[in-house]
């Protein structure tokens, strides 16, 4: 198994609304914001290469939105991309056997549908099986008032009636285990990885980055914060027990990080490449 990182691009979204309850006075010293209060993150996709199949873990924001939409997270279109980094990696959209999505938030999922020169929604990977939650996908399809500016039309519908679609519940051959956590949304999925004697948890919205370790700090856009802080606590002391690397699903400057414990309270121990862990 080979694990690598592709960043599909840089984005802003509201420093307040990413640490929830945490002043800025405390949160700015480690993640500073533009004019507009909004703080620099990454759209990390995980690509997993075993001898027959090349697994895609989320797909970033894509680029079908229009300029106002991308405008409100200040994020470049034309930037390096989903695609542009799979082609540094030897690999086109048509060699993706399989695409799992964490959840259906946009900026989880955006690249797994384009637009063609007809300006119709197809799917981005032609020959990959999709895999999703199918109670997630039930959730998404019927958003609530909170998350629903987070739940587009043009990439859930797509996705949705996917002849490829299969739902994770009903069984799969995936060469991961499957955790499901439901603080941040119904039924977000992570995988755990063993690779080479490692073992990895994509974290995707449960640890979006190594700023978000301390307890407290959990994001607005959680429909339940205090069941993401106990999700945080479960899998921090699994990670503790079993060393696992968190790799990050937003952290602009660190793919992976691992934890310790101080005085009760648990910090970041390494950060980095995914390359240096494993």
């Amino acid at each position: 198994m080979k694990l690598n990182i592709i960043n599909a691009g840089h984005f802003r979204l509201d420093g307040g609304s990413m640490f929830g309850i945490v002043p800025k006075s405390i949160w700015g010293k480690a993640c500073p914001s533009d004019i507009d209060n909004r703080i620099e993150l990454a759209a990390n996709c995980l690509l997993i290469q075993t001898d027959d199949r090349n697994i895609i873990i989320d797909t970033g924001l894509g680029n079908k939105q229009n300029e106002k939409f991308f405008g409100h997270y200040n994020w470049d279109k034309n930037s390096l991309g989903l695609e542009k980094g799979l082609w540094n990696n030897g690999l086109t959209p048509n060699d993706i056997t399989d695409v799992f999505h964490t959840h259906l938030h946009f900026d989880h999922c955006g690249g797994a549908i384009k637009r063609d020169e007809n300006d119709s929604l197809i799917p981005t990977f032609p020959n990959a099986t999709y895999w999703l939650s199918k109670k997630h996908l039930e959730w998404a399809l019927n958003p609530n008032d909170k998350e629903k500016g987070s739940f587009l039309k043009e990439n859930i519908s797509p996705i949705s009636t996917l002849d490829s679609l299969k739902f994770v519940e009903e069984g799969h051959d995936l060469p991961f285990e499957i955790i499901t956590v439901n603080g941040h949304t119904e039924s977000q999925i992570l995988p755990l990885i063993n690779c080479n004697g490692h073992k990895l948890i994509f974290a995707a919205d449960l640890l979006p980055t190594t700023s978000h370790i301390p307890m407290p700090y959990v994001m607005s856009y959680d429909i339940n914060p205090l069941l993401t802080i106990e999700e945080k606590k479960k899998w921090f002391e699994t990670a503790l027990i079993e060393e696992c690397i968190f790799i990050l699903g937003h952290d602009p400057y660190s793919e992976c990080c691992t934890l310790r414990i101080e005085n009760g309270k648990y910090k970041m121990n390494d950060a980095g490449k995914i390359k240096d862990f494993i």
